[in-house]
Formats: C-alpha cells, sequence, structure tokens
C-alpha cells in the first residue's frame, strides 16, 4: 500500500504543476486586461455631458465663467433641456445647407407708419447675408405699400406685400402681429413656406444668418438679459395678466424682434400669444412689454427646440460685447421720438 502511494507520486506532482501553471496564465490575463473588464461604455448621457462642457474661445466666454460673474447659463451650448443654442462654431453650414437644398423660407416683416423707413435697408441687408442660396419669401405687411422700394433681389428671392391697417399706438401695433401672424400661417404661408423667421423691421442683418438657425420653434436670447439672473428677467409678474410668469419659472428672457419655426408651430404659438393679449384687453390690462410679454409666456411652458445666442440680436449700445465675435443682426440706431406715432 506505501510502495503505491511512492510510485503515484511523481505524477500527481506532474498534475499538480500543470494546475499551478493554469492558475497563473489566468491571473496574468485578469491582470492585463482588469481595466477593459471593468471600463464603463460610452453613454449617450456622457456624450452630452461632453457637448454641455463645450467653451468657444473665440467668445473667451470661458474667461467669464472662470471669474465667477455672470451667468453660466446662456454662454453653453446646450439648454437644461438639450436643445441646442446657437454660436459660432457649434455648426457646419456646409452640412446643413445640402440638407436645406429645396427647403423654402419665409421672412415676416410688419413696418407701418414711420417705420417703413427701416424697411429697405433690411431687405438691402437680408439679401446680402440671409439665407444665401435658399428660396426665401419676404412678407411685407405695411399701410404704405406704395412707398415700397424693391431691392434687388438674388434667383429664389420674391416679395410679397400685404396692406394692413396701422392702430394709432405703437403698443397696439406690435400686438397686432400675432393676429395677423395667426391668420396667414393658417391660410397662406402652410402652403408656400416650410419655415418661417419673424423679424422686426429696425434691425438689419451684419453677417451671416442661415439655415442653422432653423428648427421646429426657434427663439433669441435677448441681448441685455443673457447674463442675468432668472429673477431680473422682465417677465409679467402680475397673476391678473395671461401673460403672467412666476418668480423661479423660465430659463431665458426672449426677445421678440427674432423668433422662427415650422409654420405650424408658429401658427400654435401666434394663436396663443393673441388669444392671451384679447383676455388682457377685456380685463383692460395690458401686459409690461405687450406682445414679447406673451411669447415669452408661451416659450416657458412650449420649450423652443433651438435657442439663439445675442449673435443673432445685438445692440451697439449694450454691455458685454467682448463676449459676442460675430454680430449677425443689429438694431439700428434711431431717435424713437422721432418714429413713433
Amino acid at each position: 500500500m506505501h510502495g503505491n502511494w511512492k510510485n503515484m507520486l511523481p505524477l500527481r506532482s506532474y498534475f499538480i504543476g500543470i494546475l499551478v501553471v493554469f492558475m497563473l496564465f489566468i491571473m496574468g490575463f485578469c491582470i492585463k486586461y482588469i481595466d477593459l473588464m471593468f471600463q464603463p461604455k460610452p453613454t449617450d448621457c456622457s456624450l452630452k455631458a461632453v457637448e454641455k462642457s463645450i467653451e468657444l474661445a473665440h467668445c473667451e466666454r470661458k474667461l467669464l465663467i472662470n471669474t465667477g460673474n455672470g451667468r453660466k447659463m446662456a454662454l453653453n451650448v446646450l439648454t437644461p433641456w438639450l436643445a441646442p443654442i446657437i454660436w459660432d462654431g457649434t455648426f457646419d453650414i456646409n452640412i446643413l445647407d445640402n440638407q436645406h437644398n429645396s427647403t423654402r423660407i419665409g421672412l415676416f416683416v410688419f413696418a407701418v407708419k414711420k417705420y417703413i423707413r427701416f424697411l429697405l435697408p433690411l431687405l438691402e441687408s437680408a439679401e446680402r447675408y440671409f439665407m444665401i442660396g435658399h428660396n426665401v419669401t419676404y412678407y411685407v405687411f405695411t399701410d404704405k405699400v406704395k412707398e415700397v422700394v424693391k431691392p434687388k433681389m438674388a434667383d429664389g428671392h420674391t416679395l410679397q406685400l400685404h396692406d394692413v391697417v396701422a392702430d394709432e399706438r405703437w403698443q397696439d401695433v406690435s400686438m397686432r402681429r400675432m393676429e395677423i401672424l395667426t391668420v396667414f400661417t393658417k391660410e397662406h404661408m402652410a402652403n408656400e413656406i416650410d419655415y418661417l423667421v419673424c423679424a422686426d423691421v429696425d434691425m438689419v442683418f451684419n453677417d451671416h444668418v442661415g439655415v442653422e438657425i432653423l428648427g421646429d420653434l426657434v427663439a433669441t436670447i435677448h441681448p441685455v438679459f443673457f447674463l442675468s439672473e432668472k429673477g431680473a428677467f422682465p417677465y409679467e409678474r402680475r397673476p391678473i395678466s395671461t401673460a403672467y410668469i412666476p418668480h423661479g419659472h423660465g430659463d431665458f428672457y426672449y426677445m421678440a424682434a427674432l423668433y422662427g419655426g415650422k409654420v405650424d408651430e408658429i401658427y400654435k404659438l401666434s394663436m396663443a400669444c393673441r388669444k392671451g393679449i384679447v383676455e388682457d384687453k377685456k380685463k383692460n390690462i395690458e401686459a409690461v412689454w405687450q406682445e414679447e410679454s406673451h411669447l415669452n409666456r408661451y416659450l416657458v411652458y412650449n420649450k423652443p427646440t433651438k435657442v439663439l445666442s445675442p449673435e443673432y440680436l445685438w445692440d451697439s449700445r449694450f454691455g458685454n460685447g467682448q463676449l459676442i465675435k460675430k454680430k449677425r443682426f443689429l438694431v439700428v440706431s434711431k431717435n424713437n421720438d422721432k418714429v413713433r406715432y
């Protein structure tokens, strides 16, 4: 019995040796590849986080963020609901132009009374900078159709003139635009264009404004308040008004001088704003900033799918201009007392 055990010992030692070598091999394999085995896979959320952290060097926005001055949200390239905020360098215009090679675009402008003087400079600047190479229809609503001077227009660009009655007060003229928009987006524009851009007439295009601004519902951050905290936004704060926005609500303050979207979305927006204006009038009140107050109310609870940075709406009188390298759409300097009614 003891003799048999001694004879088997070399064989048993052999198998033990093989087992040890195998275990060492497995341990070496695990050590070598353990990082790969436990490395987290990339997710959409991580990619979004990377995109959101992008800071545009040409605007020197990183300097502002590092100093802790001002509000960071408007300086990002994504909103909290992951809609893009359009700054120079965040889009490839060549790719977008190809995607929109058959898109029909409209520009809606209201030019009544003394504001007719701003129409030709706006249209001429649009011919230099607005939607170059695309099909564009200018929808001009004015009480002075016979005084309109038509600019030289590129192929694929057309001008439609529509006669409107001008209200006595400029505040009423401002709010009537929503009424006109409601009618025309429903009855006419839906068959003529795919996207509509609405702009104030006392503006000029100063740099490229193209299809990068197109989206389902697009709003522009007000250049005065793009670094302001929510509490400083001039929302309508009276609960009696249909434009009322409670404290703590809202993300940005948008300017009514430039917004747009698909025709059916602009119809919804203008319909809601018009309804609010009418309801306020029944109560003999007027929102603090007329149509702009109602526009902001709508956009607080119907988030825009794309937001334009202050590059797309600027006034040389405003501060923080060093952050805005591209000043694409500018407010015209004027004496308000001379142009208002």
